[in-house]
């Protein structure tokens, strides 16, 4: 645990007891803060007692007492209207932040100041690109703490030290909530439309992801989308943050980008033969697709930002093996692969799935956002069949008609049972069954990790089913 020392002795109120807020609640208590903790859940209340956090309904206190409202990122700030908590707050004058702001201040507090702390951002990538710099960075020998958004609670890792790498994914809920984010390699991926309903517009949400890089000493900014490229040349030619740009998609005159399979570092006055090649693509399974090309070609420079050399860069690179529900290889059944990449909860994040593979057993829906899959049109020739599930069933079997054969089968285990046995019968070189839902999971599930467990268990109770751990 990090102990959040910057509020002792003061009083701080906390909305929301979900991980990351019992995490801040023990955090703040253990750094010698008086904490009161509410949350609109009674299940999530009941959570707190046992931890020894104190709790009452946060509209009975006397906020001029308060120093801050610690918010859980789940929790609306902004839009679609401020939770009643920050309303509060905002009337007595309390600021109101999260526990990734905290972890920035116990930094700065922190016999290490200046320890190596990696903060990652953008749409779509952040916990691959997160999880390969821990990877990189362990395979090293360094000593590495990841969390944030990935998983871990920021404030449950191990405090801030000199040689102790912190790797954090940050969603932009949690950018929006730490003002004097800091980290000494900041990196945003891309942007495309998401989370809308909390920020309001496509703008604010990128201003948000922007705080992100804006408070980096070092800034590695994807240029492969129009609203990250822009980020990029705002920023660019200050000495704070110093940016660099990153591509897959071409190659740059200096920065890191994507060279067939090699991942390429380019010093902005190095000739062409100067670059060095940080690592190769090659074979890796794990990091197929140009998506994939972008996450390591952050996820080098990175490494490179951190000390790493070339080789161990490319030794890491090698041996990572991957995420579960991001184009996690399942099994086979025969020729038939089945994926896993249920973490594809929007459109553009369902493209790059669509766009690894040629013969396509799809299955798509749920809980649809903006735009639904009509972007993914041009990915459509790849599909053989669509298997359409939850609530966007209706509305995808609109876009699909007439383009790609689909079915209606409305739950998970009927779209396993139909595309694999469509995809056995079907006379194709390796014929691939993707949950790739492009929709969240909310109508049926409780997250995509709860779906895409549910699609691994199903698929590995498929008869004949050999899982790829098990292939040569």
């Amino acid at each position: 645990m990090t102990p959040a020392t910057s509020f002792a002795g003061k009083s701080v109120a906390l909305f929301g007891l979900g991980g990351s807020g019992l995490a801040s609640a023990q955090s703040l208590k253990t750094g010698g803060a008086d904490v009161v903790a509410f949350d609109d859940s009674a299940a999530s209340l009941a959570k707190a007692s046992p931890a020894g956090i104190a709790t009452a309904d946060l509209r009975t206190l006397d906020w001029s007492k308060v120093a801050a409202l610690l918010l859980a990122p789940g929790v609306p700030l902004t839009h679609p209207d401020p939770h009643w908590s920050v309303k509060l707050a905002h009337q007595a004058g309390v600021e109101v932040i999260g526990d990734i702001e905290l972890f920035c201040r116990e930094r700065r507090r922190s016999r290490a100041p200046r320890s190596p702390f990696v903060a990652i951002t953008g749409t779509n990538g952040k916990s691959t690109t997160t999880a390969l710099i821990a990877h990189i960075l362990r395979s090293a020998g360094k000593d590495v703490q990841m969390g944030g958004n990935i998983g871990t609670a920021i404030l449950s890792l191990e405090p801030p030290a000199a040689d102790r790498f912190h790797v954090i994914e940050c969603s932009s809920y949690q950018v929006d909530l730490a003002p004097s984010l800091d980290p000494s390699v900041g990196i945003l991926i891309n942007l495309s439309p998401d989370h809308i309903d909390r920020h309001g517009t496509m703008e604010h949400y990128a201003e948000v992801k922007e705080c992100l890089v804006a408070g980096a000493e070092i800034a590695l900014v994807g240029i492969d989308d129009e609203f990250s490229d822009a980020i990029g040349r705002r920023w660019s030619g200050r000495d704070k943050p110093y940016v660099i740009p990153v591509s897959a998609a071409r190659e740059l005159s200096w920065g890191y980008f994507v060279r067939g399979t090699e991942v390429v570092s380019k010093g902005y006055d190095k000739t062409p033969e100067q670059a060095e090649v940080l690592g190769n693509l090659a074979g890796v399974g794990s990091l197929r697709g140009r998506h994939n090309a972008q996450n390591a070609a952050f996820a080098c420079g990175a490494a490179w930002h951190c000390g790493l050399t070339a080789v161990e860069i490319a030794q890491g690179l090698r041996t990572f093996p991957g995420l579960a529900h991001r184009m996690e290889q399942v099994g086979r059944k025969g020729d038939v692969l089945f994926v896993n990449d249920s973490k594809a909860t929007n459109a553009d994040s369902a493209a790059q799935a669509l766009g690894c593979f040629n013969d396509i057993f799809w299955i798509a829906g749920g809980k649809a956002k903006t735009g639904g899959i009509t972007p993914l049109a041009g990915f459509f020739p790849r599909v053989r069949k669509a298997y359409l599930v939850g609530e966007a069933a209706g509305e995808f079997a609109g876009t699909l008609d007439g383009k790609v054969p689909y079915e209606i089968v409305g739950t998970l285990d009927r779209a396993v049972a139909a595309s694999a046995r469509d995809a056995e019968a079907a006379s194709l070189k390796e014929p691939v069954v993707l949950l790739s839902p492009a929709c969240a999971s909310f109508d049926q599930y409780p997250n995509f990790e709860v779906r895409g467990a549910a699609f691994r268990d199903l698929v590995l109770a498929l008869p004949g089913l050999k899982p790829v751990s098990a292939q040569s």
